[in-house]
């Protein structure tokens, strides 16, 4: 009864060190992400320009949504079988993203 976990189809899982490359994954992915808003905010105060402005507060927006997803995601690594990201947790790091990607061209122009 109080055996390994297994997978689907019975066989015992060992997840070796697979949690915390995830865990370390995500915390490099906010980190960077963190380093870009920061780099974005002192071009919005360096530069008073209502597009460099947009920017730096759409980029923490998605910092914040980032982190709650990533915080989230970490917190059930602690479990012996975590579940899958759902569509709407996978599509709001995409728009995460994308808009992170899109704060990067703003500072460009």
């Amino acid at each position: 009864m109080g055996g390994p976990p297994c997978d689907p189809d019975g066989t015992p899982r060992d997840p070796g060190a697979q949690p915390e490359r995830t865990w370390l994954a995500w915390r490099r992915t906010t980190l960077t992400c963190a380093v870009s808003v920061a780099l974005a905010a002192r071009v919005a105060l360096a530069e008073p320009s209502g597009l460099a402005r947009v920017a730096a507060g759409l980029g923490a927006l998605a910092w914040v949504g980032l982190l709650i997803t990533a915080h989230r995601r970490i917190g059930l690594l602690s479990r012996a079988r975590p579940e899958t990201m759902g569509a709407a947790e996978t599509i709001g790091t995409l728009v995460c993203v994308l808009v992170l990607i899109g704060v990067g061209g703003m500072m460009l122009l």
